[in-house]
């Protein structure tokens, strides 16, 4: 494993595939089959489920809770305390309450995609059998039951989507100040990238010429 950095605290089981320059800190739990890519790094005191796909350069804040069936894209950023499920309707037991019911994935675990790019912020409970779009972003506290389309950012217990935010994370525009359906050019006054919204739904234009020449598109362009 390349310039790869464990904790000594940290507990990675067997199996597990960690990319280059990824980090892992303190009092981590990394479960059997999971797979992180290139740079990602795991906050203080996090647990991820085995068998869960983690793209490049995933950041995951202290105490995430990670289960079975989740698939994170690159650039996706999951905050502090941020837990997902994978159960509509868990029970521990049978139905006499005998036994215990297993752990293992079976026809109950249903799925949930995390799309490059979002952020997934502080405290937010994700439901499953959903997917997070791209560049989505989720209000710290917020508690997800359905899918969120690319782009929107969302808030709430249900969370909603009140409006849209661009690549680098501002806020590009309220649903409550739309004037009308008819599509809309709109660029992001801090970095200068272009999108087209019809309706709810937000396209992506690219970088513009305006955002190729600002000073402002150099925070979105690694450093060599």
């Amino acid at each position: 494993m390349y310039n790869v950095i464990i904790h000594q605290s940290a507990l990675v089981e067997a199996n597990v595939t960690l990319g280059p320059r990824t980090k892992v800190w303190d009092n981590v739990h990394i479960r059997r089959g999971t797979q992180l890519g290139d740079e990602c790094l795991v906050g203080g005191k996090t647990t991820i489920a085995y068998d869960v796909q983690i793209a490049n350069r995933v950041k995951i804040n202290s105490a995430a809770y990670i289960c079975n069936g989740v698939t994170i894209e690159d650039g996706v950023m999951i905050s502090a305390g941020v837990l997902f499920t994978n159960d509509r309707f868990p029970r521990a037991a049978t139905n006499d309450l005998t036994c215990l019911r297993p752990s293992t994935p079976d026809e109950h675990t249903l799925p949930t995609l995390v799309r490059e790019g979002a952020t997934i912020g502080a405290g937010a409970i994700i439901g499953c059998d959903l997917t997070i779009g791209r560049f989505a972003m989720i209000g710290m506290g917020s508690v997800v039951t359905r899918s969120v389309p690319d782009f929107h950012l969302v808030i709430g217990n249900p969370a909603r989507s009140i409006g849209c935010v661009c690549r680098c994370g501002q806020p590009l525009l309220k649903w409550s100040d739309q004037s009308s359906d008819e599509p809309t050019q709109i660029r992001c006054a801090e970095c200068g990238w272009e999108f087209e919204i019809r309706g709810h739904e937000v396209l992506d234009r690219g970088a513009g010429i305006l955002a190729c020449q600002s000073n402002l598109a150099d925070r979105n362009v690694c450093p060599t």
